[in-house]
């Protein structure tokens, strides 16, 4: 069974990942309460102010029962960098644990994750906003599969590693290159992680885990979710912002400017989210540190739960 390292000179970190809808917000908020936890958003939209119910943010009041960071940090339009994660995490990791607490890591995106916990030199290119307009311009009209195809050429490993799809980051592995000259890959070196971390891993069987995302997005609409892209959409958020990529703002901005109907809206938000929670299984299957549990096993959380005491009992309250 992974364990924590013994070496007394890291700072402790608990690491909770899983793909969407499998839990993770409700463990954490339990074992945050149990362990003396804070909890850092490992949520690359969570960052995000407004956009709420789509993220799936943690309640006020489940903020108020337990400290919650990294959320609320920059407007919708600003482009927020796995490198400016990387920083603010490591920042509020030190910051927990000079009060004695734990700190958790909690979420599921994967490259946020991993550049905290693993190491990551980032290479600090600043973003060239000219550049990424003629990116979007470029994927507008010819596709997604046309920038990654680019980054295919200049880049093979960070292609083979980022969906057609997630252009954002293709473009941000563009921009390195056209900036440095080195692909993105070449430049992510790495350093050893400062930390003594314990991985959990949620999952379940993917039949049940596709009926929670259907029924996860049928809540997300009755609590809001359509007024919440329309008052965005008023704020002037469109498209071209980089938060309304997310899933369901896109599909719901769509609908909005009459391009699809309200049903085929729904429809693609499963669709595509049942995909992007297989994306993420895939992702952190990769990584030998992860203890995984089955979330629909009767007595998975108290065996979490001692499995968290073995390896951190001095936060027990």
């Amino acid at each position: 069974m992974p364990s924590a390292s013994s070496n007394p000179d890291l700072k402790d970190l608990l690491v909770i990942v899983g793909p969407t809808a499998v839990g993770k917000t409700a463990l954490s908020l339990t074992l945050a309460q149990d362990f003396q936890g804070e909890i850092i958003s490992g949520d690359s939209m969570q960052v995000y102010r407004y956009m709420d119910i789509g993220t799936a943010k943690a309640t006020t009041e489940e903020r108020k029962s337990v400290p919650h960071h990294l959320i609320d940090l920059v407007d919708p339009d600003y482009p927020f960098s796995v490198e400016e994660f990387q920083r603010l995490a490591r920042e509020k990791i030190i910051e927990i644990q000079s009060r004695g607490k734990l700190p958790m890591l909690v979420g599921g995106t994967g490259l946020y994750i991993q550049a905290v916990t693993h190491g990551y030199r980032l290479p600090g290119v600043k973003e060239d906003p000219e550049f990424r307009r003629e990116m979007h311009r470029l994927a507008d009209e010819k596709g997604n599969q046309f920038l990654h195809k680019r980054l295919q050429e200049v880049d093979p490993m960070t292609a083979d590693r980022l969906h057609p799809n997630d252009r954002r980051r293709i473009i941000r592995a563009l921009e390195i290159y056209q900036k440095t000259g080195e692909p993105l890959s070449k430049g992510q070196t790495y350093d050893p992680p400062p930390y003594r971390m314990l991985w959990i891993g949620l999952t379940m069987p993917r039949e049940q885990l596709y009926e929670r995302v259907n029924d996860r997005v049928d809540q997300m609409m009755k609590e809001g979710l359509l007024d919440e892209v329309e008052a965005l959409r008023r704020m002037g958020y469109d498209k071209d912002s980089v938060s309304m990529q997310a899933l369901g703002y896109k599909e719901l901005l769509s609908h909005l400017n009459g391009e699809i109907s309200l049903e085929e809206a729904v429809h693609l938000i499963k669709r595509r989210t049942r995909k992007f929670a297989k994306r993420q299984l895939s992702w952190f299957r990769r990584l030998p540190e992860i203890h995984w549990f089955d979330v629909t096993f009767e007595h998975s959380q108290k065996e979490i739960r001692r499995f968290v005491a073995g390896n951190f009992p001095r936060y027990q309250e």
